[in-house]
């Protein structure tokens, strides 16, 4: 795997920063890293507070990894925080067609490199209250079958105990535990070749979302549920902290 300088350099000095600081805020438990593929993958996590980013990125990184999120365009033009997307190669995403399709050779092209492409299957914190994997949307899905690259879900748990979900305040003492879970690749080898259709995509998405809430179980020694949570049958917007529907975890409103 070839990694560009610039992405290496800017890497390493975030990471200079950041891991001393993740470090001091949460103890961490990296799981069956050793099995990750060593071509180019498609990282699935779930999402259940603002810093799961953060504690994925440590975690891939710790284990010789680089990271590369799939982010709104629109944070490429701040002044720092764009400098810094662009050094490290991050994904830019827009809703356009012209855009997803440059956003789709820029992910193949990483792919192809050996470099690992992180998409939130969920798309945004998930609205399930008892913080499960929610229903997946289709963008991971698509990309896989796209371009074949490996489907890996990354299950953790402990992230919501230093910050809860849609929280403003650290919860450092007593230290918290995060444990990080690399899964088995998700077998989409039987839709290759396939038009990509609406069916297709789904069922796609819907094994990637399963084995995703498997390995959630797993770290949460619960089974997960059969059927995940469906934010549209519960009358609950996709986008934004004002979703509706019952609490979130740990007693904070909707609105927060």
């Amino acid at each position: 795997m070839q990694e560009s300088r610039r992405a290496r350099v800017t890497f390493g000095l975030i990471a200079g920063v950041a891991r001393p600081l993740m470090n001091l805020l949460m103890a961490k438990r990296w799981e069956r890293f050793d099995q990750l593929p060593t071509s180019g993958f498609i990282a699935c996590p779930n999402h259940v507070t603002e810093i799961d980013p953060v504690v994925v990125g440590h975690a891939l990184y710790s284990n010789g990894r680089l990271p590369r999120y799939l982010a709104k365009e629109s944070l490429f033009d701040l002044p720092l925080v764009g400098w810094v997307l662009k050094a490290t190669e991050q994904i830019p995403v827009t809703r356009s067609s012209a855009s997803a399709n440059r956003s789709l050779q820029q992910a193949r092209a990483l792919l192809d490199a050996g470099s690992v492409a992180v998409v939130y299957p969920e798309g945004t914190l998930t609205r399930d209250p008892d913080l499960w994997p929610m229903r997946g949307r289709t963008g991971a899905a698509r990309l896989a079958l796209q371009t074949h690259a490996p489907v890996v879900p990354i299950a953790h748990w402990g992230a919501q105990e230093v910050l809860p979900r849609y929280g403003k305040r650290l919860h450092v003492l007593p230290r918290k535990t995060v444990r990080v879970r690399v899964g088995d690749p998700v077998d989409l080898t039987d839709l290759y070749g396939k038009p990509i259709t609406k069916t297709v995509l789904e069922e796609a998405t819907d094994r990637i979302m399963h084995a995703l809430a498997a390995g959630v179980g797993e770290l949460r020694s619960e089974r997960a549920p059969t059927q995940l949570w469906d934010p549209r049958e519960h009358g609950q917007a996709l986008q934004g902290r004002d979703f509706g529907g019952p609490a979130p975890a740990g007693g904070q409103g909707s609105s927060q």
